[in-house]
């Protein structure tokens, strides 16, 4: 044996070390027994008085993944997950406008309307990949992880040959992941509050496209965070200025004293995936300066 080995060995042997070397006891494993590892003790784990811990392990475990993945930057894409591709969009009108029913019908070409928004969720999602990944400083987009925009997003850098993150939540319903997130990427959430952490912390810039509760949820908390100085200034883009005006009157809340002026200016309309990319590579001098 090379003596010089010892000097670098465990003391101890590591925790999966002493797992894989355990062996059953006759009289102690059974359900209600408190012979087992607390750290495999999922009834133990569970417990209300364990929430702390729960928390720092959500934590904890997208952090410690994404360091490891090289995950330093991100730009998160935001918004519906009932926003269609464009071929599901039309074959969904073709079927309304069979079955002749006015009301299908009305909904279908919305939803074929809106559906522009997946197309450019996924060019702009390509273009970020596509222009940082040679670079020294690759910028990956994040999404919540399900269908719609979040997959337009994940499809996007998927295609354009990079990674990028699903940040899921699991819920009543559930959401299954979209089948282009990095499998490495690919997290699950039980508390809300920890999944939002995971989307301001490394982020660059924030794209909202038209969405619902969930979508403005995360729009106001990043907007609050930047407003009250708890988080540095960084872009945010509203995609559909005609979606969003109608939606959100902001200059009532700078009428009415509620937001102070300038507050209107946090974020930027833009249209396309070009016009949001001309204006992340501007902000950021992605053109030639490293980003960090």
């Amino acid at each position: 044996m090379n003596r010089r080995q010892d000097l670098t060995a465990r003391n101890i042997p590591s925790a999966q070390d002493e797992l894989g070397a355990l062996g059953g006891h006759p009289d102690y494993d059974h359900p209600g027994s408190a012979y087992q590892l607390a750290f495999t003790d999922e009834t133990f784990l569970l417990r209300e008085e364990l929430r702390p811990v729960r928390m720092q392990l959500e934590l904890l475990k997208p952090e410690l993944m994404q360091t490891e993945q090289g995950v330093q930057s991100t730009v998160v894409i935001f918004g519906s997950a009932r926003i269609l591709p464009r071929d599901l969009a039309e074959k969904q009108l073709a079927e309304a406008e069979a079955g002749g029913r006015p009301d299908a019908i009305r909904r279908a070409r919305m939803q074929l309307d809106m559906s522009r928004y997946y197309e450019e969720a996924r060019q702009l999602a390509k273009l970020i990949t596509e222009n940082t990944l040679q670079g020294g400083d690759p910028i990956y987009v994040v999404t919540g992880g399900g269908p719609g925009i979040m997959e337009a997003g994940n499809r996007g850098a998927h295609e354009a040959g990079g990674k990028s993150v699903g940040l899921n939540i699991v819920l009543p319903h559930e959401q299954r992941p979209n089948p282009y997130i990095t499998p490495e990427l690919c997290f699950r959430f039980h508390y809300f509050a920890l999944r939002k952490m995971h989307f301001v912390m490394r982020s660059v810039a924030l794209v909202c496209f038209p969405g619902g509760f969930g979508t403005m949820d995360e729009l106001f908390e990043t907007l609050t965070l930047i407003q009250t100085g708890k988080s540095r200034r960084r872009p945010i883009l509203l995609f559909g200025r005609e979606f969003w005006s109608r939606l959100i009157n902001f200059d009532l809340l700078v009428e009415t004293g509620m937001i102070s002026p300038g507050d209107e200016k946090l974020f930027h309309y833009v249209e396309t995936a070009e016009e949001a990319w001309s204006l992340l590579e501007t902000e950021y001098e992605l053109g030639g300066t490293p980003l960090l």
